[in-house]
């Protein structure tokens, strides 16, 4: 049975600010998923707390929220558990590489087949415009008045240095591009980043949409992802151009396949017995 954009449709009122760049990012995410022809029932996505979190309420599909940065966490469990689901994590940037920035780092190295999708729009939007880990340098905000005096982190260049198996950048500029990306990132075998730049019409007036149409690039037909120098010259060389599309592959193993080769089935599978929880807790009385 084909799937249908309908089989996606939330009737929950969508609460974001008029012209915001998560709209681009949620139409984008139906639409991948339903040409990938994945049922709803199948998929799990994980947030946390935020306004990119908020992604999943409007969607009709299995969804997990949890805490602030913890959501990659939260779905490695998923997929060990029922390794079956397609696992996607939908966060802001502030969660993602801030809060979460642990949990980043070692679902790279442990290469968990999920997809991160991170909501990028410099700021921590939903609590007042706080500059988040990829605010400029110099930038102005209601709390850092003076101006940013921390470098931005370089996520792009953070994945590939660690051999991030997918590591891919779309804008909501170019939502023409933002589904196949996805696409791939989620079809893929291994972690997959999809970090996404998007605006925000509150506290951001510079980066709009036609800013980034004006200031990225969709990598040439001959660029070779497999490259790990090249790709590293183009999230690391300073310009104000934004490199579109699969930047960074590396077939490395999966870890769920290997964790699972050390148990009879997954977790999802095993019987549960309630009289021996029972019995447990009796012994804390």
């Amino acid at each position: 049975m084909s799937v249908k954009p309908a089989d996606y449709a939330s009737s929950v009122p969508i609460a974001w600010c008029p012209g915001c760049g998560n709209f681009a990012i949620l139409n984008s995410a139906k639409k991948a998923l339903t040409e990938l022809e994945l049922p709803p029932e199948r998929v799990v996505i994980c947030t946390g707390i935020g306004q990119a979190p908020k992604l999943p309420h409007y969607m009709r599909v299995n969804t997990f929220n949890g805490l602030h940065g913890r959501e990659v966490a939260a779905a490695i469990g998923i997929k060990l558990a029922a390794n079956d689901l397609t696992v996607i994590v939908h966060a802001g940037e502030g969660g993602a590489y801030g809060e979460g920035g642990n949990h980043f780092l070692h679902a790279i190295r442990r290469n968990v087949d999920m997809t991160l999708v991170v909501h990028d729009n410099r700021y921590y939007a939903l609590t007042k415009g706080q500059a988040s880990p990829t605010t400029p340098l110099g930038t102005v905000t209601r709390i850092e008045s003076d101006g940013v005096v921390i470098p931005p982190l370089n996520p792009l260049a953070l994945a590939i240095s660690q051999s991030c198996s997918f590591v891919g950048q779309g804008t909501t500029g170019r939502p023409d591009l933002l589904v196949p990306l996805l696409k791939a990132a989620i079809q893929h075998r291994g972690f997959s980043l999809v970090h996404i730049l998007q605006s925000c019409p509150t506290w951001d007036r510079v980066h709009t949409p036609q800013f980034y149409r004006d200031h990225s690039d969709e990598l040439q037909e001959d660029y070779d992802p497999y490259d790990r120098e090249a790709a590293l010259r183009q999230v690391l060389t300073p310009s104000e151009r934004h490199p579109l599309g699969i930047l960074y592959l590396d077939d490395r193993p999966v870890y769920d396949e290997q964790a699972l080769e050390q148990i009879e089935h997954p977790l999802r599978q095993r019987t549960v017995n309630p009289d021996a929880a029972l019995a447990l807790l009796a012994t804390f009385a």
